[in-house]
């Protein structure tokens, strides 16, 4: 990781992890066709309207923060993704999942049902589009999938369900709501009495997002 030279314009671009899987995959399935902008690097506390040069120079030390350049951790970069909202918005949205943290033991059930909180109506508090829910490991889950949404993109997603077995992949569903169940294959565990990933749930609207820990306890030794 390195930062680059903000005096010039650069496009930095690169494939996430998420993205050399659907590349490896070689079955049509990695098809770029949207974008997101972010401003993870951005510290809006250093906007200064006393700058003693002038309104031209509220920015500047905002201007002149260093920007990361790309790197494939999904979980790691992007986290703050700009959004529209009606003007006025006071508040931004947040998502409340009912969890700070998921503890689970082999074989328990947990269903997830989002709500965007801060958002449009206050009467609603799913979003019309759902949410895509990520898994950073499958191999944790037996089971992993979303309901409650019938566009293309949340059948496709929920239906290439397969779980692999040997290899650390991650795995996105869509839905307004998510089952998830523990792994019952003891392998994984090695000598070790839990093993952890995260769940990273983001709301297809409004660009809200939540990152919750899960931990899957071992519960039997066959």
């Amino acid at each position: 990781m390195g930062y680059l030279n903000n005096s010039v314009v650069t496009v930095d671009a690169i494939l996430t992890k998420k993205g050399r899987e659907s590349l490896a995959k070689n079955d049509g399935s990695f098809q770029i066709t949207q974008f997101a902008l972010a401003d993870d690097e951005i510290d809006y506390t250093q906007y200064n309207p006393n700058h003693p040069s002038g309104s031209s120079y509220y920015g500047e030390a905002i201007d002149n923060m260093p920007l990361l350049e790309a790197f494939p951790d999904e979980s790691q970069i992007m986290k703050y993704k700009l959004v529209t909202l009606p003007r006025g918005t006071a508040k931004l949205p947040v998502l409340d999942v009912g969890y700070t943290a998921i503890t689970l033991k082999q074989g328990a059930q947990l269903a997830i049902t989002p709500q965007t909180l801060n958002y449009l109506d206050a009467a609603q508090s799913f979003e019309t589009s759902g949410y895509a829910a990520t898994i950073a490991d499958i191999r944790l889950l037996s089971n992993f999938n979303g309901v409650g949404i019938n566009t293309d993109a949340a059948t496709s997603a929920n239906t290439n369900s397969t779980t692999t077995i040997g290899t650390n992949v991650s795995k996105t569903v869509i839905g307004t709501q998510i089952n998830l169940r523990a792994t019952t294959i003891n392998t994984l565990f090695g000598s070790n009495s839990s093993i952890t990933t995260t769940l990273t749930i983001i709301g297809l609207d409004s660009g809200a997002r939540i990152t919750v820990p899960i931990t899957i306890n071992k519960t039997s030794t066959t």
